[in-house]
């Protein structure tokens, strides 16, 4: 929205002379540089290629019917979506297009609003003594629900209180208003989690999951707080179910946002007009669901189950979304699985270990490139990091894979663990969207690593009792 106000305006900045694309590229400008490859159908490609010629030949009219009330509602629409959020969306580039916006119609730069959102750009700058940086965005949310499991699995007390404090934070961040995701949903209370500080428009289903295993564990002693996260669980369930696709997976942020042909319309940027279903999130609602008491016999984890297998490659894996890649779609899938109850026995599931087995690095740990994203072949290849240990060391283990393989790859963590008790990974294994950029969590190499050894320990434990 805020790129159609920039559309009607177009404005123009004067930039020096050395400011410019070239000067970006680090070697030759690619000759397909900037080309779609087009590779489904040729109709409604040839459809949405007129549509978009038709408009285009409309805006050089000198008379514009509708413009100014058009401008008016999409400017109403994004004032609404920065409130109670860390910008628009909380990420670089909506912030980034909603200050241009807001320019554009005139708002001057001490205006309150474009303050706040200049200031919310500003808190994503990293400056370091020869470099500035800018991150995508904040991940405490995540960051928070991932190492409170964590902790959790590796033996800490439910009532411990740095578990406790992190449990009244997530429950502080409940989403209690209403977003974007009731077009889809209309008619279901608002709850769930996001991903960033604030960001109360577009909770998603991967956080939300990830919250509701904490907070389900978690002892408050205090009989007011515990209800509060007893009532945020149950409704976050309520909506995750809500969420859940017609073909049986759950997307991030939508339902039911899965429409190929949308792929065609020219400005469809690396296909982010889509939420389609997940691998790696239908495992994770899985596991979430019967931490919750569900059973593989509910019909609606039938079908989720059933998306899941029908998405397994023919080698074994499953495509990570949102981690990379394979290995952690397969950790996921497999975690889900098995936390269900589906039988691990199973060929299916056999295979997908097999195949963890048959990527694992001579040096006893796993890794994987994003270069997978752009070629198959490479999937669980790369030099071996503690999060991608961690994640192969999980799927064997929901596969009741043990022996010599999984002994290596613990030596491997333990071996590489860091004097402060951290891990550190220097390739990102973070996806934003495959293919075009990707992330370094900096917590990955620490609770990821502490998950697995928590569930290994206790899986030891177990064995010799």
């Amino acid at each position: 929205v805020p790129l159609s106000i920039i559309w009607a305006h177009k404005p123009v900045c004067p930039m020096p002379e050395h400011a410019n694309i070239p000067e970006l590229m680090t070697g030759r400008w690619p000759k397909d540089a900037g080309v779609r490859k087009y590779t489904q159908s040729r109709v409604w490609r040839a459809f949405f290629s007129g549509v978009d010629k038709s408009v285009k030949l409309w805006e050089r009219m000198p008379k514009k019917p509708m413009r100014r009330s058009a401008l008016a509602r999409a400017e109403e629409w994004t004032l609404k979506r920065l409130e109670r959020s860390d910008g628009l969306g909380a990420i670089f580039p909506p912030i980034v297009n909603s200050i241009i916006a807001l320019r554009c119609l005139d708002y001057p730069l001490d205006h309150p609003i474009l303050e706040q959102q200049i200031d919310h750009l500003e808190r994503l700058v990293i400056e370091e003594e020869d470099s500035v940086r800018v991150q995508p965005c904040f991940s405490p949310v995540w960051d928070t629900g991932i190492a409170l499991n964590a902790l959790l699995e590796s033996g800490t007390p439910p009532n411990d209180p740095a578990v406790r404090a992190a449990a009244q934070w997530l429950i502080d961040k409940e989403v209690r208003t209403p977003g974007d995701w009731q077009i889809n949903v209309p008619g279901v209370e608002p709850a769930g989690w996001f991903f960033e500080y604030e960001n109360a428009c577009y909770p998603d289903c991967d956080d939300t999951a990830e919250v509701v295993m904490g907070l389900a564990r978690v002892a408050l002693d205090d009989a007011d707080a515990d209800q509060q996260r007893a009532d945020a669980v149950r409704r976050a369930i309520t909506w995750l179910r809500a969420m859940q696709n017609k073909d049986g997976g759950w997307a991030a942020f939508d339902k039911d946002c899965d429409q190929q042909v949308y792929t065609h319309v020219p400005f469809a940027d690396h296909n982010a007009m889509l939420d389609p279903s997940c691998e790696d999130i239908t495992a994770r609602v899985l596991e979430s669901l019967h931490i919750l008491g569900f059973t593989k016999d509910e019909p609606f984890v039938m079908k989720a189950i059933a998306f899941l297998l029908e998405r397994q490659e023919s080698d074994g894996a499953w495509f990570g979304r949102w981690g990379c890649n394979y290995i952690y779609g397969t950790w996921l899938a497999l975690w889900g699985l098995s936390a269900i109850g589906f039988d691990m026995t199973d060929s299916r599931a056999r295979q997908a270990a097999e195949w963890l087995l048959s990527v694992q690095n001579d040096d006893g740990g796993w890794g994987e490139s994003p270069e997978s994203y752009d070629d198959p072949t490479l999937r669980g290849r790369g030099d071996s990091t503690a999060a991608q240990t961690a994640w192969a060391l999980l799927g064997l283990e929901a596969a009741g894979v043990s022996g010599g393989a999984v002994t290596r790859g613990l030596e491997w963590l333990l071996s590489h663990q860091r004097k402060d008790g951290s891990w550190y990974d220097a390739p990102w294994t973070g996806t934003g969207f495959p293919r075009v950029f990707y992330l370094r969590y900096h917590l990955y190499a620490v609770y990821f690593p502490l998950l697995a050894l928590g569930v290994s320990g206790r899986s030891l434990s177990s064995a010799t009792e």
